[in-house]
């Protein structure tokens, strides 16, 4: 099924047993990571001749897993079968013990934080699928106060807010942080702790919230 598609998003994953060496990286070399990413970027094409860039890339070392976003060149209306290009060259450079997931992402939501142009070195995602009948109430939420309050907290450099089409769950709310901190200042807080944040959060189901490292690609 065709959708519109902004960012191709990689989840790759390292295997439990495989080799550490090093506490930030857990062994994995992320300059090489995001080298990979750039040649990617620059030898495939999408279907329509549509390119990409490599864009973000973000590591959990507790996890074991690096989100690597490709941004198109422009939103293409893309079949899930799009994503085999990626997901073929990524699996042929990797260990074998990676495994990788590729997903078509929307960008519904973008907001330029209190920070922008400053380089960010940590990344937030909060992952979730709606309880049923809750979509339009959280999507409300999320882009009339949620994100442009969080994206306003001096240390925020960015927020987009992007629906996942294919390794869910759906919703993927993203924050470009300058630095970590901001994550726990008070007014980042004080935005969380409203009465309508209070009303929709329990309607959150799938959740995953993950603080990455951002890496300079």
């Amino acid at each position: 099924m065709l959708r519109p598609t902004d960012y191709l998003l990689a989840q790759l994953r390292w295997a439990a047993d495989a080799p550490r060496e090093g506490a930030a990286t857990a062994g994995v070399d992320l300059h090489a990571l995001g080298a990979l990413a750039h040649g990617v970027a620059a030898e495939l094409q999408l279907p329509g001749d549509v390119g990409m860039r490599a864009d973000r890339l973000a590591w959990s070392a507790d996890l074991r897993c690096a989100y690597l976003y490709f941004a198109l060149d422009q939103r293409v209306l893309l079949p899930g079968a799009g994503r085999q290009p990626v997901t073929e060259a990524l699996r042929a450079a990797l260990p074998v013990s990676v495994s990788v997931a590729v997903s078509r992402l929307e960008r519904v939501f973008e907001v330029a934080g209190a920070s922008a142009g400053e380089r960010s070195t940590a990344h937030y995602v909060v992952e979730m699928d709606p309880a049923p009948g809750w979509m339009d109430e959280i999507e409300r939420w999320y882009d009339e106060e949620h994100m442009p309050g969080l994206a306003a907290v001096p240390g925020c450099a960015r927020a987009q807010r992007l629906l996942n089409h294919d390794h869910g769950p759906l919703s993927l709310a993203c924050y470009d942080l300058v630095r970590e901190a901001a994550f726990g200042s008070p007014p980042w807080l004080a935005v969380r702790a409203t009465e309508w944040s209070s009303r929709v959060r329990p309607n959150f189901t799938n959740t995953k919230r993950t603080m990455f490292q951002g890496v300079d690609i």
